[in-house]
């Protein structure tokens, strides 16, 4: 097992940057009390958690949220897009600022990090775990290829049509929030997004779902485009004993922004009640 690369000389609040030896990590370290450190969705950043951030920050917890080497604020080294890697940068942020008794929040793509962090870091400063629209364990390989095609042939135009798929196409999204998502996926590294997309495709997670020995809370979206249920949140739930799976009828991929109060209020009963 890899030890992390981090800095003792760091100690971020609010905004600041976590040094590993490849990449510059930016991250949000809002309010005081038991950790919760959020992971976010591919092509995303910390932004996407602002509605979970601020509420659970006011409700006395402590959250923290980074953006992923290639996302966001964070620095793009061109290289460490795996699993393993993207597991020790989060493992790097937890033992940068010390945490324990952490409750661990993975969203899509993050969800793969939770995974890989446990079985590769192990689980001596977690409490609990919660993976929200989840990967699957074994993705299909082919579809990810027509994704990767369609970002190089034109990335603006792919990541915009997406966005409907990511909100739901009968969400009551505002323009504006649209607009807010979009302009994150734009952020984010074209060599990153690829890179992280192959990651997701290539990888087998069935070990280090089944590894879970943590309370874990799954939940996922029932109108799932980009993950749908059956393929993705059903076969992940399976996989880990004894979790506690939510099911939004109706949510989209999207649920942290379209669902935000019930995931707020679900978190808040997982976090101070498991």
């Amino acid at each position: 097992m890899r030890s992390p690369q981090s800095s003792s000389s760091i100690t971020p609040r609010s905004h600041a940057y976590i040094e590993t030896l490849e990449a510059s990590l930016f991250v949000n370290d809002w309010g005081t009390g038991e950790p919760v450190v959020f992971s976010h969705a591919w092509g995303l950043n910390a932004d996407i958690w602002e509605y979970q951030l601020t509420e659970l920050a006011d409700q006395g917890l402590r959250c923290i949220a980074y953006d992923r080497r290639g996302h966001g604020r964070s620095s793009d080294p061109g290289r460490g897009y795996d699993y393993d890697t993207l597991s020790d940068d989060l493992a790097t942020v937890i033992e940068t600022l010390d945490l324990t008794d952490v409750t661990l929040v993975g969203f899509s793509m993050g969800s793969g990090e939770v995974a890989r962090y446990l079985s590769r870091h192990g689980s001596s400063r977690i409490a609990r775990t919660v993976l929200i629209g989840a990967v699957s364990p074994k993705p299909d390989d082919a579809m990810f290829e027509t994704f990767i095609a369609a970002l190089k042939k034109d990335r603006p135009a792919f990541l915009a049509a997406g966005v409907p798929m990511f909100t739901g196409i009968e969400a009551t999204v505002s323009p504006a929030m649209s607009q807010w998502i979009l302009s994150q996926f734009l952020r984010a590294s074209p060599r990153a997004m690829i890179e992280c997309m192959r990651a997701i495709s290539k990888s087998d997670l069935h070990a280090d779902f089944a590894a879970f020995k943590l309370p874990t809370l799954v939940v996922h979206g029932g109108s799932d485009q980009v993950s749908p249920f059956e393929k993705t949140g059903k076969l992940t739930a399976a996989a880990i004993r004894h979790c506690e799976l939510h099911l939004y009828e109706n949510a989209p991929h999207g649920l942290v922004i379209t669902h935000k109060e019930r995931l707020i209020r679900d978190l808040l009963a997982f976090v101070k009640g498991a």
